[in-house]
């Protein structure tokens, strides 16, 4: 068994605005499994490493992927404990693998074309007008729940924002979820979830930056408006860890993206402590490739997760690879005709 890594650039078609800046490229790493007698079949997974989020997105970063290279050609284990991207990557292209290089990695009703995941309508930041252009065109589209990035704005334009769109719209026809990615602060949290609350939004994530468990944990105690963690779970790859960030915190919901939370091995753990404790959940992408969401909405759909789920739609790169993960209105699909072509990979710079 060997395996080979690969570099990759993805690039917005539109400059993708959060509370922590303004993005216009995303790297990425592609992983490969395969037997040195028939290279040309390979499993196939995605590191997807986000520099400013992944505690590992640092220098030693392909050393590490450089030393499970090494270790897979000679049949040794590799801890990636601390390195949950690649242990994302390392599981999809041995899953892939073990199910025959069709880029099938959970079979399901979902492989089969006969079951679609619910996903809510993703809005960037931008100015007021270009965010309420964004929020019409995703209801035109038949979302029946947007997702708000907020944070960053002026408070007054972003519940001026919210506002437009529930003298539209009540909560029982549409589900709006606000993002702030860390951006209030103590001083303006409490009035802000009040407001928010007042507007029917269904939860926040991640209010106040992560770090702070007793604020939070205070946040969670008081708030009208449900919370749910979502940085707060990165770089929290021991049980006990995971454990003391449920019991201490005691959150509404949990956010699970595989990349950031330990893989679908780390993601299955948190469902699992997060379930005993009474605490809701659900998956979210961050922005994988197309290879990495393939994955991910295939693992989404195989543990029976429910509700609209915060899985991209692979349209913000204009440089994307072509899996048969597909949109139709609200919801992803996958459609069984289309074969998963491996030769779009075969340009890319590999690390054997």
């Amino acid at each position: 068994m060997r395996l080979a890594f690969a570099p990759y650039l993805l690039h917005f078609k539109e400059p993708g605005g959060t509370s922590r800046g303004v993005m216009t490229e995303k790297p990425t790493f592609l992983i490969k499994i395969f037997d040195e007698e028939s290279p040309q079949h390979f499993g196939i997974g995605e590191a997807a490493v986000f520099p400013g989020l992944s505690p590992e997105a640092d220098g030693n970063y392909v050393w590490k992927l450089t030393e499970l290279l090494a270790n897979v050609a000679i049949g040794k284990p590799t801890d990636l404990s601390h390195h949950s991207s690649i242990q994302f990557g390392f599981e999809q292209a041995l899953l892939d693998y073990s199910n025959g290089c069709r880029g099938i990695y959970y079979p399901s009703s979902f492989t089969a074309g006969q079951k679609e995941i619910e996903i809510n309508g993703l809005v960037w930041m931008g100015d007021l007008d270009r965010m309420i252009e964004r929020i019409d065109s995703k209801i035109e589209d038949g979302f029946k729940c947007v997702k708000l990035k907020i944070g960053a704005l002026d408070w007054r334009q972003e519940v001026e924002m919210i506002e437009y769109v529930r003298k539209r719209f009540d909560s029982e026809s549409l589900m709006i979820r606000v993002d702030a990615n860390g951006g209030f602060s103590m001083d303006n949290a409490l009035p802000r979830l009040k407001r928010l609350a007042d507007l029917g939004i269904h939860s926040i994530e991640q209010p106040i930056k992560a770090g702070n468990p007793e604020m939070m944990s205070f946040l969670c105690k008081v708030s009208p408006l449900p919370i749910a963690l979502d940085e707060e779970l990165i770089g929290k790859s021991a049980t006990e860890e995971r454990k003391a960030v449920l019991d201490d915190i005691r959150p509404a919901y949990v956010i699970l993206k595989p990349a950031l939370c330990g893989g679908f091995s780390g993601g299955e753990e948190w469902i699992s402590l997060a379930e005993e404790r009474g605490i809701g959940w659900w998956v979210t992408s961050a922005l994988e490739s197309n290879v990495g969401l393939n994955a991910i909405a295939q693992w989404t759909s195989y543990i029976g997760a429910s509700g609209p789920q915060g899985l991209g739609t692979g349209g913000v790169f204009s440089d994307n690879f072509i899996t048969p993960v597909c949109l139709d209105s609200d919801s992803l699909r996958y459609d069984p005709d289309i074969q998963f072509d491996y030769s779009q990979f075969e340009n890319l710079k590999w690390h054997m």
